[in-house]
């Protein structure tokens, strides 16, 4: 009878392993039986009722959550408008279109800087006035040559993507916009980026726009914690023949099978350039991204709030790299900070070993105490 018992287990072992929805669903009664019980498996019935009611009212909080995350875009985009005639007057005199009079090119500085700027004056005057003698007046050079293209040299982020061919191109660079969405449109924001008449393309804006979703999810409220990109569009650019800097010509020789003639071919492919910016990858919502396109698109997402946050309003300071100190400082208070755990880490885990090893060498009755 028990060897029948045993017989009948075994065929039943063997029908498992050989259908793999079985085995999957006995594998998920394993892993449940495994895991720990939860908070609200240990509660009351009564306790796990309010305890639903809180998570309701955590929703409704998220929601709420929500619509104050859209009127801080509607605030964003109110403030915008009060920003742009500065940055209008900025682009103005990087161009060269307008020269500021002498009250706006004075700086507030301290006594010994101020006392520095009237030496140099004084200095500069003098040389001034003799180069002036000699008949060798010194070329003043229109506006702010090469300002956005020197922000892009000393970004780390837009280094990175910068490639030399694109170097004479961001010379024709005149401004960078941030355009908010309306307040009847989906959340958004628009780069733009305004270019004077060059040999390159033809385009004069290029623009770069990226979707923004402010609500909780359905399935998971929960992880709601404000606006996040979700996708972006890109624009085409019309380049003049033989200036297209995304795509690189290459040659190759090919056999003929039957006559044995060789023949050279040349085609494009793509390369490295930032203006693949402007081009970025598709995302469709019933497709899943590869690893790679996921970071590709995650530090895609990372430069446009970059732009949008940082560059673009203080582009003057990181110009002249006040901005890029501030940003070191703040990554070196962060190191530190890590550097101060893991310190502690490594004391308490030497107290732990003194722990054990003063255990160890304690006498034999002292551990049967």
């Amino acid at each position: 009878m028990d060897g029948d018992k045993i017989d009948a287990k075994g065929k039943v072992g063997d029908l498992v392993m050989q259908n793999p929805q079985a085995l999957a669903a006995l594998q998920d009664r394993l892993d449940n039986l495994t895991q720990s019980p939860s908070v609200m498996d240990s509660l009351p019935l009564s306790i796990r009722r309010r305890v639903n009611a809180l998570k309701n009212l955590q929703v409704k909080s998220a929601h709420i959550e929500a619509k104050f995350y859209k009127e801080v875009h509607e605030l964003e985009r109110k403030y915008a408008a009060l920003y742009q005639p500065l940055f209008d007057k900025r682009k103005s005199i990087v161009t060269g279109a307008v020269e500021p009079t002498d009250e706006e090119c004075e700086w507030q500085s301290d006594h010994e800087d101020e006392e520095l700027a009237d030496e140099l004056q004084k200095k500069a005057s003098i040389e001034e006035k003799k180069a002036g003698e000699e008949g060798a007046a010194e070329e003043n050079p229109k506006g702010i040559p090469e300002f956005w293209l020197t922000i892009f040299r000393s970004v780390d982020m837009l280094s990175d993507m910068l490639q030399e061919a694109d170097e004479p191109i961001l010379k024709h660079l005149q401004d960078i916009k941030v355009i908010f969405s309306g307040p009847d449109e989906p959340m958004s924001f628009t780069l733009e980026f305004h270019f004077e008449p060059n040999s390159y393309f033809k385009n004069s804006v290029l623009t770069k726009v990226y979707k923004m979703k402010s609500e909780p999810e359905a399935e998971d409220p929960f992880s709601f914690e404000g606006p996040e990109i979700i996708a972006c569009d890109g624009c085409e650019i019309e380049w003049h023949k033989g200036k297209d800097v995304t795509v690189k010509t290459i040659k190759k020789k090919q056999k003929h099978k039957g006559r044995g003639i060789v023949r050279t071919v040349t085609k494009q492919v793509p390369t490295d350039s930032f203006f693949n910016f402007f081009n970025p990858i598709k995302v469709s919502p019933d497709s899943e991204l590869d690893e790679d396109s996921e970071i590709t698109l995650a530090t895609d997402f990372e430069i446009g709030h970059f732009f949008r946050e940082r560059i673009v309003p203080r582009a003057v300071l990181y110009f002249t790299g006040e901005a890029l100190e501030d940003d070191e400082s703040f990554e070196e208070e962060e190191l530190d900070e890590g550097e101060e755990e893991d310190q502690e880490d490594d004391m308490e885990e030497d107290e732990e070993e003194g722990d054990t090893k003063s255990r160890e060498t304690q006498p034999s009755e002292c551990k049967q105490q």
